[in-house]
């Protein structure tokens, strides 16, 4: 790694290097020795995973990468972390059979039976592997935590033994944050009964730091003591993730906005527990469609899945990337847009000094190493193609971008060709639907015809650009006040939609005798859903 890169990154303005220069400082201050920075992602298994989880972990793991430039040898891990032993306190809606999982209610999520069938014992080992098989698909470098797992091997005895101890220090921080009903029977303990399985939220009779235990009335009111150890007892989730920040020695997490209140509770419970607070980031919060908070369990919003028949995950990097801390829709309509910017991006980088090659979000999605790849069509483009070609068939389309690339070919241009695979994908289930087709006023008319005419005039292998500034001239001549208006005329006439790429570049892809032709199906009444 090259000395003019860290001295880029100490200067550097992307969001990563930002924190990775805060967690750096945080680490020089702190006297704790340590052979290695853990960076953590939380996951709670509550409903299959969407890409709000993605996300986290591909930011996590942007801050990493930043973090090794500034402290190159220094050795990193990141952990994804599940709460899978948190009690199911409601059926998600996503479920196959929801009044199958009534009776397991309460539960640890790691208890309740998978409902989804496969190979998985419980619903939470289903909900984790589908979280891994898509982290494993990008190829994230991380570690998969199991709370459950954690708990019952004893990985945070020492931590919880000691909270045992410290006891009305941590009930100190917790009361004040709630009202005086849940103050009379709260207890940063939360035990699992032996004869239910059940979480308990019920008050704690008895903490005994000496032996470790707790003492609590079952279900049925019966006096039960247990050991805080061993998987017997798990903490409420405010106390959980101080506790587990000091038992694991966790250096950076990020959370949403919806964390942010608590971020000083957290703190806390991790000091009174004998460590230092980890650095934090806070992202704001996805929302779906009609400005709602994605969930887990309501499974609004996009899925993974969803994301990748339309686009590539590099594109979904892209939108993770870009602002997070501004709140953002994470819905359907805004994939063409970050397929194509990831393109533009890509393509800008190798013409880039290395200054801003750092400050490029492609090096930020590749860890430092974008591929070189050759996309001469942006994906908006194609998806005018698909409509305008009448075919959802690859090999048609291939026959158009030959025409106007001719050294283009789906072996040589494999990132090309998936793209034609969204974009058939896209079209279909999104653009189509939504066309609407109008007929064009007088002004409109005569402006097309005299278009139509010119494109008939040109040479067929005039540039997009060129071609551009005919339909440029054209509306020019014809009075149109707002060149807007003329190019958004020509999108609703044409192709059902109020805007598009360039209309040049769609011309030289398209055709220019076909588009032509086009211009006079549609001027003579013909149904241009059909044409």
């Amino acid at each position: 790694m090259s000395e003019a890169l860290r001295e880029i990154a100490q200067t550097s303005k992307a969001w990563p290097f930002e924190e990775a220069r805060k967690l750096l400082k945080r680490l020089e201050k702190s006297k704790v020795s340590k052979d290695e920075v853990l960076f953590e992602t939380g996951y709670g298994p509550s409903g299959l995973p969407h890409i709000g989880t993605f996300g986290e972990v591909a930011r996590t793991t942007m801050v990493r990468h930043a973090f090794e430039v500034l402290a190159p040898g220094v050795k990193t891990r990141l952990l994804c972390f599940s709460d899978d032993m948190d009690g199911m306190r409601k059926i998600p809606d996503t479920v196959p059979d929801p009044s199958a999982l009534q009776e397991h209610l309460q539960k640890p999520l790691s208890a309740v039976p998978n409902p989804f069938g496969g190979n998985f014992d419980s619903f939470a080992a289903h909900n984790n592997a589908m979280l891994c098989r898509f982290l494993d698909a990008y190829n994230f470098d991380y570690e998969f935590a199991s709370a459950t797992e954690y708990y019952k091997a004893g990985r945070f005895d020492e931590k919880l033994l000691e909270a045992a101890a410290r006891y009305d220090d941590i009930m100190k921080v917790m009361l004040p944050t709630l009202g005086a009903e849940r103050q009379a029977t709260y207890s940063p303990f939360l035990p699992i009964s032996p004869k239910t399985g059940r979480v308990l939220y019920v008050p704690m009779k008895h903490v005994d730091a000496k032996e470790g235990t707790v003492t609590f009335d079952d279900e049925d009111g019966e006096e039960i003591t247990l050991p805080v150890t061993g998987g017997n007892v798990k903490l409420q989730w405010k106390p959980d993730f101080g506790m587990r920040w000091a038992a694991l020695g966790i250096d950076f997490e990020m959370f949403g906005k919806d964390h942010q209140s608590n971020a000083p509770i957290y703190d806390r419970i991790c000091e009174i527990l004998g460590a230092p607070a980890p650095q934090h980031y806070v992202y704001e919060l996805f929302l779906d469609d009609k400005g709602q908070k994605i969930s887990k369990s309501k499974g609004n919003g996009i899925s993974i899945d969803d994301w990748l028949k339309y686009a590539t995950t590099e594109s979904l990097a892209l939108f993770m990337y870009q602002k997070p801390r501004v709140a953002k829709r994470l819905y359907f309509d805004v994939i063409p847009k970050n397929v194509d910017e990831y393109l533009s991006f890509l393509s800008a980088y190798p013409r880039q000094e290395l200054k801003d090659q750092v400050n490029n979000p492609v090096w930020h999605i590749h860890s430092g190493n974008p591929p070189e790849v050759d996309v001469p069509i942006s994906f908006a483009l194609l998806l005018n193609l698909v409509g305008a070609s009448q075919s959802e068939d690859p090999n048609v389309l291939w026959g158009f971008i030959k025409a106007y690339a001719p050294d283009a070919s789906p072996e040589n241009h494999p990132e090309l060709d998936k793209l034609v695979g969204y974009a058939i994908n896209y079209f279909h289930d999104f653009v189509k639907p939504a066309r609407k087709f109008r007929a064009p006023d007088e002004k409109e008319r005569a402006a097309m015809e005299d278009l139509a005419g010119k494109l008939k005039e040109i040479d067929p292998k005039l540039p997009g650009a060129e071609i551009q500034n005919i339909v440029y001239a054209v509306g020019k001549e014809h009075e149109f006040e707002n060149l807007r208006d003329w190019f958004k005329a020509l999108y609703e006439v044409l192709l059902g939609e109020s805007q598009g790429p360039r209309f040049g570049n769609f011309a030289a892809l398209y055709g220019v005798e076909a588009t032509a032709a086009r211009i006079e199906r549609a001027l003579a009444g013909e149904d241009m859903s059909k044409a």
